[in-house]
């Protein structure tokens, strides 16, 4: 299900195209005014490495401005310790995620290679589930149930180096900082959840026009 969300998403973003041209690394192209991201994030969370799917996207205004939206959750196993555990006879996980508004800004997006900050602004939420284990996956439906369901604001500021691949691909490794305010979960204050992330992202659709140099021929009379 989640899949096909994701999938759904990056079809109605990059529909956003209309034709236009931009340096790229690999030659030039046409492309559009709209564009969705796929990131992969490394952090922490309560101490804990947390790996991290995000995806967004929204219409790209004069190759300047991204204004969209950003859906961010954990996929790995990030281990509740037992005295916050809300069933301490079971191995329990924590569970994060965040949506919300999405801005970027990207400067001088005609070159190949440009710097691109940004800002995300929504909200978060943790919870605790009991993780399957390989050999658990067919009583998946015992365990999807979450207690201790926790939310809060999320700030998550950052800056990314993003290079043009080709006319409609851009890949924008980068740093960023996570912010959360009133987090009062078991365990996750807004101490353990605020932490830098650093991530890769690629991105797909279209990114404005490039602009021609154009060049007159004169005449010299001896």
């Amino acid at each position: 299900m989640k899949t096909r969300l994701i999938v759904a998403f990056l079809v109605i973003t990059t529909n956003l195209a209309v034709a236009q041209e931009i340096q790229t690394l690999f030659g030039r192209g046409g492309s559009a005014n709209g564009y969705a991201a796929i990131s992969n994030k490394f952090t922490t969370i309560n101490g804990h490495f947390a790996n991290m799917n995000e995806v967004y996207g929204g219409v790209f205004i004069n190759r300047r401005w991204l204004l969209g939206m950003g859906f961010a959750a954990s996929t790995n196993d990030i281990r509740v310790p037992h005295q916050y555990s809300v069933n301490p006879w079971q191995p329990m996980t924590y569970q994060y995620g965040q949506g919300g508004f999405m801005l970027e800004r990207v400067i001088h997006s005609n070159r190949s290679i440009h710097l691109v900050v940004n800002l995300f602004s929504g909200v978060g939420f943790t919870a605790q589930y009991h993780r399957p284990q390989w050999n658990e996956w067919d009583d998946f439906d015992d365990f999807s149930t979450t207690h201790d369901e926790n939310w809060f604001y999320v700030l998550e500021p950052g800056a990314q180096m993003e290079m043009n691949l080709l006319r409609w691909l851009r890949i924008s490794p980068g740093i960023s900082y996570r912010n959360t305010y009133g987090s009062n979960g078991l365990g996750l204050s807004d101490n353990s959840l605020s932490n830098w992330s650093y991530n890769f992202t690629v991105k797909i659709g279209g990114f404005g026009k490039r602009q021609r140099v154009k060049h007159s021929t004169e005449e010299i009379s001896n």
